[in-house]
């Protein structure tokens, strides 16, 4: 399976399978056909069609092609394209959530956590229960070495001092467990300082700082206790810790743009020439009716929006009014790509990857915390629930009708189970908004990719 498409100036065609990318011409884009047959069958008639084109230029366009079918670089055929050899189910642990703040010092309008409580009772997580994850992840972890750890919110600064003790005893656990560990924090900023900046920097291999963009767009949702903006608030502090990793260590800031700014590639440059180098801005997910959801009449401005934050994209670093940035969802490793296994499984909510609740009850993710109907069980009895880790493991991507015949299927891994399930009420069908979207933005990528291989 081949995938064709025109972007920006580019003609590319994606080799499914293989990941193959190849910027053509219009004539070898001519003779490509998308349902797996070579229209070099209808040669001739292509030929005609472009006079510009001498016939020995054309025979040896055609055995290129040739040779690249019997290289398997086009038209790959793949055995899991066809079936699931893999039993998702007995799957090893590998990353877990840790909910260690179920508070938050603001009060976003659109937060999905209910402003930091998940529905429920606003706690924070003890550090021996943190200790409890992590010798239940090490147990559970099979013969996996590295093991992530996100500490999430809520606002995971409100409960720092425990975050310290359930890092450190991970830490003390490595030499005689045999993993090693990787933690993640993510912050709204509210907290920031001096201090702590300085010991999430030396310990987290990842921080994932809140900010929407423009001053008005975050302010819009993004507000205190106290019902006023937070931009004022926190851009200084998420700047200098964005700052102090630059170039050095792995951090993202994130926003989430809603209906109130479709014209989000304005909120992504805003944070480039704020100084932030690493961003991704992802759209809401809200109910129907409140205002700020997304709906299905946005998506042509939406769509339109991702190509001109790519066509700008290829621009950044010239100049001032063009600063050099990375942007989440551009990003393509193509001379590497992910294996079959990661593919299929996707995030792999519900089975190796579980959220865990400030008491130490296990979710799929952290967007199902709060709905009884997904808690799989706690960390003293483990998963009790193995019919909802199940239906997890099931819902991967060659189970997911929609997703066998998407060509941006190996991308995203079927999507997210939470919006399926918000949306659709099905794991197995993917929430279609979402698919458009990341299509538009793997399309995308790949045109910076190849526009980037041509610059070499």
């Amino acid at each position: 399976m081949i995938h064709k498409f025109k972007k920006n100036g580019y003609n590319l065609v994606l080799d499914v399978e293989s990941g193959t990318v190849l910027d053509t011409d219009e004539f070898v884009w001519d003779l490509l056909g998308e349902d797996g047959t070579l229209t070099g069958a209808d040669a001739d008639a292509v030929l005609a069609a472009h006079p510009e084109i001498s016939a020995e230029d054309a025979q040896t366009a055609l055995e290129e092609i040739d040779g690249m079918i019997k290289e398997d670089l086009l038209y790959t055929q793949n055995d899991a394209s066809e079936h699931n050899p893999f039993d998702m189910r007995a799957r090893d642990v590998k990353a877990l959530c840790l909910h260690v703040a179920h508070d938050c010092n603001l009060r976003c309008e659109y937060c999905f956590a209910a402003q930091g409580d998940f529905k429920g009772e606003r706690l924070l997580m003890k550090a021996e229960t943190g200790k409890k994850a992590i010798d239940f992840v090490i147990a559970n972890s099979g013969s996996r070495r590295n093991i992530e750890i996100d500490f999430f919110g809520g606002e995971p600064l409100m409960n720092l001092d425990a975050v310290k003790e359930i890092l450190e005893y991970a830490r003390s656990k490595e030499a005689e467990s045999g993993k090693h560990f990787n933690f993640t924090l993510t912050t709204n900023g509210v907290l920031l300082n001096d201090e702590n900046r300085a010991w999430l920097d030396e310990h987290m291999d990842n921080m994932v700082l809140s900010l929407d963009g423009r001053e008005e767009v975050n302010d819009r949702m993004r507000k205190t206790i106290n019902g006023k903006g937070s931009y004022a608030l926190i851009r200084d502090d998420i700047l200098k810790m964005a700052q102090l990793r630059d170039g050095k260590k792995d951090y993202y800031v994130r926003g989430t743009f809603t209906r109130n700014n479709l014209d989000f590639s304005n909120d992504v440059r805003f944070l480039a020439g704020e100084g932030f180098r690493s961003i991704s801005v992802e759209p809401v997910v809200a109910e129907d009716g409140c205002g700020y959801e997304l709906r299905e009449e946005d998506l042509p401005e939406i769509l339109d929006q991702y190509d001109r934050l790519a066509a700008d994209y290829l621009k950044r670093g010239a100049d001032e009014e063009h600063p050099d940035f990375n942007f989440f969802h551009f990003n393509l490793n193509l001379d590497a790509g992910p294996c079959v296994y990661k593919r299929l499984s996707g995030c792999g909510a519900g089975a190796d990857y579980l959220a865990v609740t400030p008491d130490g009850d296990l979710y799929p993710c952290h967007q199902f915390v709060g709905n009884t109907d997904f808690r799989l069980g706690d960390l003293d009895s483990g998963i009790e629930r193995t019919d909802i880790r199940d239906r997890f493991a099931q819902a991967n991507l060659m189970e997911k009708e929609s997703c066998r015949t998407c060509w941006a299927r190996y991308f995203c891994g079927g999507g997210c189970h939470a919006n399926a399930w918000n949306f659709n009420r099905d794991l197995k069908k993917p929430y279609r908004a979402a698919c458009e979207m990341e299509r538009c933005r793997v399309e995308n990528a790949l045109m910076i990719y190849a526009a980037e291989r041509e610059s070499e």
